[in-house]
């Protein structure tokens, strides 16, 4: 099997921006990259407990900071006059 040359590589970038376009080409790397780091930290081992973990403290720190007197978001159902 041949070496790829620097020729090569060229003409399959060349292949991708054709296909993908320039706007969604960086989108398309940043991605690639989530998807190698992310298959890096599980051969490793890194990384997966941590992110379980997380939510969990997150959760507990915005549950500190809110106050019990605090109103709803939500609007309070209140029964029409339907009169």
């Amino acid at each position: 099997m041949p070496a790829i040359g620097p020729l090569e590589i060229g003409v399959v970038l060349l292949i991708v921006l054709l296909i993908v376009g320039p706007k969604k080409l960086p989108g398309l790397g940043r991605n690639l990259g989530t998807g190698m780091r992310e298959f890096k930290d599980s051969v490793t081992g890194r990384g997966g407990d941590s992110s379980d973990d997380e939510p969990a403290k997150l959760d507990a720190a915005a549950a500190d900071k809110t106050p019990a007197s605090e109103p709803s978001a939500a609007p309070e159902k209140q029964p029409r006059g339907d009169a």
